[in-house]
């Protein structure tokens, strides 16, 4: 990100977002908008609400001493910190007043929870009567499951991921939380669209996404299949079942991810492999064909594969113009010289780390209005006093609430 791209005007200057999520969800989702140029306060508990804690960088340590998890690094960046017992009476006061100067509520928790801490859509209007209120849960609201507490690895599982993920023996979910970071994107899209629609209509709304009907979403095309031709597929490992060659392949010193779809990538395969009467070989005269024979297709690529390094047969198949890539561990990938060139990982330094964390940018760039890493993630309750003095609380409040507990 250059200086003069973060200098210029953010799209959401002048918007505060009220960031009540947890996990991934929720805090994302507000991360965007905060990368956007919405100020986020992120809400949680005095002792520090426990997505802070997940995967600490130091463990053992304190919040503040490096006990941050990476996961709250990335996804809390750009914030202001406030604790808060919503719980209390004094609490929900300070909820009421928070509300009032906000234009945005984001909250993943059931609709249970939602009404007793006056989050919920009735209470928060009665409060601020265009107030956007976006609401992340695991399987949505009106259905038998509404009140049931999920995470992403459920979802991945319920809507038939997993069990085409992996081999038969052992269905297996995405070591990445698609899911999670698929609701928060959609929910952010959502909020996006009700900030456009209220700058016409002077209304609010609630944008709900749900951790079950983004995994539904981004797997429905296999339902569709299975709806529709009853195929009852069942997990085939890296292969795809609708074309082929595409596997992970073994070099002499490493493995490689190669994926041919339609008839000209095949038929430069075919080429390359020096296969060419394969062309001709009604085994494989589709995409679909060719997925039924990829078992075929998959020991020839690793024949071939396994004659040469990763990066020598990287160089022959980018010449065939044939999609390959390598597998890379996670040093690896921080080590890529592309990932470094284009700088999509930001250095941020959070208080207790060794060194800054490598923070990846706003996923999507913008020429004019990019998104852009401003700040850490704020230390616990690092904002209270701030903000509550910016509501009108005076020093002797703040103290008050401090010695009840309250923040």
């Amino acid at each position: 990100m250059t200086s003069d791209q973060g200098s210029k005007a953010q799209i959401l200057s002048g918007v505060r977002v009220l960031d009540f999520g947890r996990y991934i969800a929720g805090p994302f989702c507000a991360a965007l908008l905060a990368d956007l140029g919405a100020e986020v306060i992120r809400i949680e508990k005095r002792e520090g609400s426990e997505d802070r804690f997940i995967q600490p960088i130091v463990p053992g340590a304190a919040a503040g001493e490096g006990g941050e998890g990476a996961m709250f690094l990335q996804v809390n960046r750009n914030k202001r910190g406030l604790t808060l017992d919503p719980m209390t009476e004094t609490g929900r006061g300070i909820v009421r007043r928070l509300v009032e100067s906000a234009d945005v509520v984001v909250a993943n928790l059931p609709p249970s929870t939602l009404k007793s801490m006056g989050l919920d859509y009735e209470s928060l209007v009665e409060v601020k009567p265009d107030i956007i209120l976006t609401m992340v849960s695991a399987f949505g609201h009106g259905g038998p499951y509404s009140e049931r507490t999920g995470f992403d690895g459920i979802a991945q599982a319920m809507v038939g991921a997993a069990y085409l993920t992996g081999y038969p023996e052992e269905p297996v979910k995405s070591y990445a939380p698609w899911v999670d970071f698929g609701t928060a994107s959609l929910s952010a899209f959502g909020t996006l669209a009700a900030l456009m629609e209220r700058a016409r209509s002077g209304k609010g709304q609630i944008v709900e996404g749900a951790l079950l009907s983004t995994a539904l979403s981004f797997f429905n095309f296999h339902l569709i299949e299975q709806d529709l031709r009853k195929v009852n597929r069942v997990a085939i490992g890296n292969k795809s079942p609708y074309a082929g060659p595409a596997d992970i392949v073994q070099t002499k010193d490493g493995w490689i991810l190669v994926q041919v779809m339609g008839a000209p990538l095949f038929k430069r395969w075919a080429k390359l492999m020096g296969e060419d009467h394969w062309l001709t070989d009604p085994r494989f005269k589709d995409d679909s064909v060719r997925g039924d024979n990829g078992v075929l297709l998959s020991n020839r690529t690793s024949q071939w594969a396994a004659q040469y390094t990763t990066e020598e047969a990287l160089a022959m198949l980018e010449k065939a113009r044939i999609p390959a890539g390598p597998v890379l561990s996670p040093q690896q990938a921080l080590d890529d010289p592309h990932i470094n060139a284009m700088h999509y990982l930001q250095p941020l330094a959070f208080p207790g780390l060794p060194k800054p964390a490598p923070i990846m940018e706003t996923p999507v760039r913008l020429s004019r209005t990019p998104g852009t890493l401003r700040d850490r993630a704020p230390l616990l309750g690092e904002h209270t006093n701030e903000i509550l003095t910016e509501l009108g609380y005076t020093k002797d409040e703040i103290a008050a609430f401090r010695a009840e507990g309250t923040i």
